[in-house]
């Protein structure tokens, strides 16, 4: 029986020289590319030099898109999964496609990861912080259960990371300042800003600090936000 491959390809989150040769290997070889946005994969196939059809897959994606990956498998393709950048299935839609892929085609079809880029190790490995345990807590919500995010980001006993967007990056900070200043113990930050790319910035200090320096400047680009509470263990 042949076995269809799945890869779980990590791509670069800014600078397209940090792929590494094993993802572009593994995008050279398959059928096919489900990718978030097709005009993002795009820019990183050209390139390098890669010509492969693609498929959207995204968070909107119907049941019948899922449907018809999966029968591209059932008919023993190979196929790519990457996400705009990063890797695949870290807040972001893939788990769910790999979840019906183990559920449906679990012995007729190899899930295969192919490490790489993540904006949350590359934010943990300059933090400064210990970083060998930490909290991961994605994208905060917009709207709704954000106390209950901020709660938790309090009672933590690690360092805590999460992604914000350039629309709410102030209001978030404001508001994470706001639910902790009652609490003992300062919080330090660090937050990155475009990492890997031409404009890479680094704010570190206090949450009023950090702040301040993020309204002088540029509000541009994703946001990582790592906060350690100063009492935690060294």
């Amino acid at each position: 029986m042949q076995i269809s491959k799945l890869y779980i390809v990590s791509t670069p989150i800014g600078n397209f020289k940090d792929i590494t040769i094993r993802a572009l290997n593994a995008l050279k070889q398959v059928d096919l590319i489900l990718c978030e946005d097709t005009r993002t994969t795009k820019k990183l196939l050209v390139h390098y030099q890669i010509k492969k059809p693609l498929l959207s897959y995204h968070h909107h994606s119907s049941q019948k898109r899922i449907d018809e990956i999966l029968t591209l498998l059932r008919k023993g393709k190979n196929l790519a999964l990457v996400s705009d950048a990063g890797t695949p299935g870290i807040s972001d839609p893939g788990n769910l496609l790999i979840q019906k892929v183990i559920e449906q085609l679990d012995d007729k079809v190899k899930i295969v990861p192919i490490p790489g880029p993540s904006a949350i190790i590359c934010a943990a490995s300059v933090s400064g912080f210990p970083m060998d345990r930490f909290l991961f807590m994605g994208f905060l919500p917009a709207k709704k259960k954000r106390r209950d995010f901020f709660r938790e980001i309090s009672q933590a006993r690690y360092p805590v990371i999460f992604y914000e967007s350039p629309h709410r990056i102030l209001r978030t900070l404001k508001e994470l300042r706001n639910f902790l200043e009652n609490l003992d113990g300062r919080y330090q930050l660090v937050v990155c800003r475009e990492l890997t790319k031409k404009f890479e910035t680094v704010y570190r200090g206090g949450i009023d600090e950090v702040v301040k320096k993020i309204e002088n400047d540029k509000i541009k680009g994703e946001f990582v936000v790592i906060c350690r509470k100063n009492s935690f263990r060294k």
